[in-house]
């Protein structure tokens, strides 16, 4: 019998509706893989029963002819999504046991649409870090191995590893700078951050309001456009929710690039990137090129200045956000000598290294005397950065640039290098500070055998055109790789 644990979202989906096996034997599989991975420490929480029933109730609906987009799936959840009666967490200490009385906006549709939960993924700590070594539930390990344990990426190496190691057929992320597009390239597997505002971010729980956007990361570029098709939708709960139509992106899949335009920036030529990556670069072009696109030179001048911005910019809205975690109301509470001293002994106690480094330099950021310098200059460069892509929209439909500057690393190689780990974001952090699309693509292996990726950057609310380019890019790259199971 065919392992269930390898077949694509698509082909499960096209394999229930044949009746050629059931959600509930499709869910079994998985859990039993599950159990098998537990030295990858993708999840936080198991639901295993939850999914069972789950699986049932969707096996009842298939009979009465009641399917939704996703009828039956087993998927997984990054536990920054809110989840009803299952416990949320963050990957922090400071939330204890807190079990939301609510479901996430994104994570609803998704139950609507026939999902079944596996459990709650393995995250860096509010999802602060590129290497998901930052988690209180120790890291997640990489599926892909060089000899020894690798990170695969952050903050949503969870849902990247359990993707990669099949898992799941899918599962959802979050991405604030690079947060679903940098595992995604560290794992071999896509992962999409849509249009700001395209994804409701009610029931999240919140890094950096003005650049957290929830996506999937997925097996395939299909399977990516199927998942955000269920997660996307307005909600009038989120007042940065776009009230716009949700376009059915899987059937842009496949499509013909013939005419489209690739800018190709020349600032994402890094000095010091991998000879490796570049080559990568070069032939994504190339691939784009056999298939009918138009290579076109553009320019993103203010690039250099936006890993800098987005670390003034992210720190004071986390600095902002994680002000209500104080231990009065819910999680962790360390009692101390007065109201202030509780306060004080609560959140060092419940906090992460990473999370309090950023909250001390946003608060540094926003005080008297520092917000003009710091953070008002950064959101002038934020406004610089999104006039570059202005510009270039004029002469170009998408963007081809690497997605990450290195293949995967070993774990504790950079985590005590707060500025080494920061550059993982600087292909990735312009598509959040100006709100647009991104997706990266599985597209080549190292010298070592790691996966590499290349990102497909977009118009913003324009997912039709990057999933079009992404599933060319996909076809030309051809690749099958998947990682050896030394976990089991």
């Amino acid at each position: 019998m065919t392992d269930l644990t390898k077949l694509t979202l698509s082909g499960a989906l096209d394999g229930m509706a044949a009746g050629e096996f059931s959600s509930a034997e499709l869910t079994q599989a998985h859990i039993e893989a599950c159990v098998k991975a537990a030295k990858l420490n993708a999840f936080i929480t198991d639901t295993h029963e939850l999914a069972l029933e789950q699986a049932k109730a969707s096996d009842a609906r298939r009979v009465k002819g009641e399917v939704g987009l996703l009828e039956g799936a087993p998927l997984a959840i990054k536990d920054l999504f809110c989840t009803e009666g299952v416990k949320t967490c963050a990957g922090s200490k400071i939330l204890g046991d807190f079990t939301p009385t609510y479901e996430s906006s994104v994570t609803a549709n998704m139950k609507a649409d026939g999902m079944v939960m596996l459990g709650k993924l393995n995250l860096d700590e509010f999802a602060m870090g590129s290497s998901n070594e930052t988690s209180a539930y120790g890291p997640v390990i990489n599926p892909w191995r060089k000899g020894e344990d690798l990170v695969p990426g952050g903050s949503s190496g969870g849902s990247a590893a359990a993707v990669a190691a099949d898992l799941c057929l899918g599962a959802t992320a979050t991405d604030t700078g690079g947060s679903i597009r940098q595992p995604a390239s560290f794992t071999g597997t896509v992962g999409i951050k849509p249009t700001y505002g395209r994804c409701s971010r009610w029931g999240t729980v919140a890094f950096a309001s003005s650049l957290d956007q929830a996506g999937p990361i997925a097996k395939t570029v299909k399977d990516a456009a199927i998942l955000l098709e269920s997660m996307s939708g307005y909600d009038a709960k989120d007042s940065t929710s776009l009230n716009v139509d949700v376009p059915k992106w899987s059937e842009s899949c496949g499509k013909s690039v013939k005419g489209l335009r690739i800018g190709i920036p020349k600032e994402y030529t890094i000095e010091g990137m991998p000879a490796e990556i570049q080559a990568l670069w070069d032939k994504g072009m190339a691939w784009m090129k056999d298939a009918g696109a138009e290579i076109v030179p553009i320019t993103l001048p203010h690039t250099k200045y936006a890993l800098p911005a987005y670390y003034v910019v992210a720190p004071a809205e986390a600095s902002s956000n994680l002000a209500r975690y104080d231990g009065m109301r819910y999680g962790l509470r360390v009692d101390g000598s007065d109201l202030n001293d509780t306060y004080e002994r609560t959140r060092t106690e419940g906090f992460g290294a990473e999370v309090r480094r950023r909250i001390m330099i946003g608060t540094y950021v926003l005080s008297a005397g520092y917000y003009d310098a710091y953070y008002l200059r950064a959101q002038k460069v934020r406004s610089r950065i999104v006039e570059d892509f202005e510009t270039a929209w004029q002469s170009c439909d998408a963007i081809l640039t690497p997605t990450a500057p290195s293949a995967p690393f070993a774990v504790g190689r950079k985590v005590n290098d707060p500025v080494k780990m920061y550059l993982n974001d600087i292909f990735t952090v312009t598509t959040n500070l100006a709100g647009l699309p991104g997706i990266s693509v599985p597209a080549g292996l190292d010298k070592d055998g790691l996966p590499l990726g290349l990102q497909i950057i977009g118009r913003a609310l324009d997912e039709d055109t990057v999933f079009k380019a992404a599933s060319a890019l996909e076809q030309a790259a051809g690749f099958t790789a998947k990682p050896e199971m030394w976990w089991v």
